[in-house]
């Protein structure tokens, strides 16, 4: 996996200004991975596209990640910083697409872990009963009764509850949460760390810092636009305080 180039955040973000989320994780995956396939990418599960996630923004912007949130009592804007690292979870290396197995009563189920495509799939549900009924008939494979087959639509809401744990603990990565405390009214909450959202957020706002460059650099020299991309950042700060 290579780092996001200039000339790379603005071609990721053009293509993905308009796209879902789901789109814009794949997409900003596909730029730093060529040697992988967009089919390749998609099947991966979703803890295993976020670890990749989380190792290309490092790898781009460094390994501290600056943000912030309101406060859900007081509404008070908090900033927090938080370190790459701590956000990657300890799972068990390229556990991935294979069959996972799990009994739960006189039931066994094979599942497989959600990927992004699952994600697309259950994203126009109207509530979250709907997606995880969803997404759960998408990823259960078999389920069986004393050998005979059980449709994984008729299975009950505490079976399907069991697999979501049991997905939840073979890829945690998938969903990654933060404690944080209100400096205001000293409440304390979770809140879930989406990589996808952080991340994009970022690079459209480097993209619009980079074009901003462009436009003044092309002014004052005349220089083209790949020219002042292929500039290390320092050197087009330089320019830039020059010119301006």
């Amino acid at each position: 996996m290579r780092p996001l180039s200039p000339h790379d955040v603005l071609r990721v973000w053009e293509v993905g200004e308009h796209q879902h989320p789901i789109d814009r994780a794949l997409t900003l995956l596909a730029a730093a991975c060529p040697e992988l396939t967009w089919d390749e990418l998609a099947a991966l599960s979703v803890g295993r596209r976020d670890a990749r996630l989380l190792t290309l923004r490092e790898r781009t912007s460094g390994p501290k990640l600056n943000g912030f949130v309101e406060c859900p009592r007081c509404a008070q804007r908090l900033e927090f910083d938080v370190a790459v690292a701590d956000l990657r979870v300890d799972a068990e290396p390229d556990a991935g697409e294979e069959a996972r197995e799990l009994v739960t009563g006189d039931l066994e189920l094979q599942f497989r872990l959600p990927n992004s495509r699952d994600l697309a799939a259950v994203a126009s549900c109207e509530d979250t009963a709907t997606a995880r009924n969803l997404l759960a008939q998408r990823c259960i494979l078999r389920a069986s009764r004393d050998g005979m087959t059980v449709a994984a639509s008729g299975l009950p809401a505490e079976v399907i509850d069991g697999v979501a744990r049991e997905m939840a603990a073979w890829d945690p990565q998938a969903e990654v949460m933060l404690d944080l405390c209100c400096p205001a009214c000293d409440h304390d909450w979770q809140t879930l760390f989406d990589i996808v959202t952080f991340f994009w957020a970022e690079l459209a706002a480097q993209a619009r810092r980079l074009l901003h460059e462009v436009h003044t650099l092309a002014r004052a020299y005349g220089w083209r636009e790949a020219d002042i991309l292929d500039m290390g950042a320092r050197r087009r700060r330089f320019y830039l305080e020059m010119a301006t």
